[in-house]
């Protein structure tokens, strides 16, 4: 089975607060990271880290904090395992990460949001 990981990072950090790329590319690495720790014993997680030179990740980007928590609540509702990142001690939602899944299982849920650019 092809696995992809997606990491759902907020835009308006970027173009509003104006967060630093650096700043963003950590908010991304803590959440997939965290989320890959979450659920190591899961076959999904198993499987996409097994060949560490193949694996597949999208980063989108939601274009702010009330398009980021809505997600999170549509993914918890259907059971779709991932994290949100809360960037400390600011407590600000920074990013999802979804637990690696066939993309099927999961494009429905995030297909409204645009490739991060």
């Amino acid at each position: 089975m092809s696995l992809v990981q997606y990491v759902i990072l907020r835009k308006d950090l970027q173009t509003v607060l104006n967060w630093p790329l650096g700043a963003l590319f950590a908010q991304a690495c803590h959440a997939s990271t965290a989320v890959l720790h979450l659920y190591k014993d899961d076959p999904n997680t198993v499987e996409y880290l097994a060949n560490l030179d193949s694996m597949h990740k999208v980063v989108l980007q939601a274009p702010d904090m009330e398009s980021l928590t809505a997600l999170a609540q549509k993914l918890t509702e259907n059971k779709i395992d991932h994290k949100m990142w809360i960037e400390m001690p600011e407590n600000i939602p920074t990013c999802i990460a979804i637990k690696p899944y066939s993309k099927n299982d999961v494009k429905g849920f995030v297909q409204k949001f645009k490739l991060y650019s």
